[in-house]
């Protein structure tokens, strides 16, 4: 299969050939930007390409690891805080098994890829002890930090693997490091909105006086339960200020625009 997918490309990109394909950043960003819009614009007419199949099955696969990393994150630095309950409980392993969420991981990113052309989901919270943690009330809040703050360091690192790999990469292994930066940058500043239960929260709370922390945590305890509601709430007037600021910074960390 052959398409022209810019006017910038001095040649055609031949999908599935083995030849690598030297280009410039300019020619990458179209590539990355232009590629995408095909594999939704073809999937939203009842045809699935080959090149769309790869592009979910490996947004899905980064999400997934991404996601525990992030977890595992939390558990390690429980762990180094004085609780050992994600210890106990086999999660400070990367096999994506013992983090996997039905819903969260799998059916959640498809929905997602193809409502908004985003891969978003979740992995199983790795639980901890809050009362087994040093630090006193700042516990809570370096262990969620720690999530997003891993998924920040991945995206960092696959940027400048995207920076300083054109024309020694081919675009389709750029592309998949864009996605993990991409992916990365979604989840780590999604899971700081301080909305209980995500990560957000607990940071937030770290930082209040002590009974200002008091209030917030009883009503972390009571809205939690309502997460769900407050988090679509969220997406539906938000989104696109959202969007705006991960479009920004992922073109600050790769040099263009998704």
């Amino acid at each position: 299969m052959q398409i022209r997918l810019t006017s910038s490309f001095a040649s055609w990109i031949k999908f599935g050939s083995t030849n690598s394909v030297r280009v410039s950043s300019t020619d990458l960003a179209s590539f990355f930007t232009n590629g995408t819009f095909f594999c939704h614009s073809v999937t939203r007419h009842g045809i699935m390409a080959s090149n769309c199949m790869q592009e979910i099955f490996f947004g899905i696969a980064i999400l997934i690891m991404s996601v525990v990393v992030h977890e595992v994150s939390h558990g390690y630095v429980a762990d180094i805080l004085g609780d050992p309950t994600a210890r106990f409980s086999g999660r400070l392993t990367l096999n994506p098994i013992s983090h996997l969420d039905p819903f969260g991981s799998v059916i959640l990113p498809l929905l997602t890829f193809f409502t908004t052309g985003f891969i978003f989901g979740w992995a199983k919270p790795v639980p901890y002890n809050p009362y087994n943690l040093q630090k006193g009330k700042y516990g809570p809040g370096i262990v969620a930090l720690a999530g997003p703050m891993a998924n920040f360091v991945i995206a960092i690192f696959f940027a400048l693997f995207v920076r300083f790999g054109v024309g020694s990469f081919s675009p389709f292994v750029i592309e998949l490091a864009a996605y993990v930066v991409l992916i990365n940058l979604l989840l780590g500043f999604f899971n700081l909105i301080p909305i209980p239960p995500l990560d957000g929260s607990k940071v937030v709370a770290s930082f209040l006086p002590y009974n200002l922390y008091q209030k917030w945590s009883r009503i972390e305890a009571v809205t939690t339960q309502y997460s769900l509601i407050f988090l679509f709430l969220f997406v539906f007037l938000f989104f696109g200020i959202f969007s705006s600021f991960i479009q920004l910074m992922f073109s600050l960390l790769v040099g263009f625009s998704f």
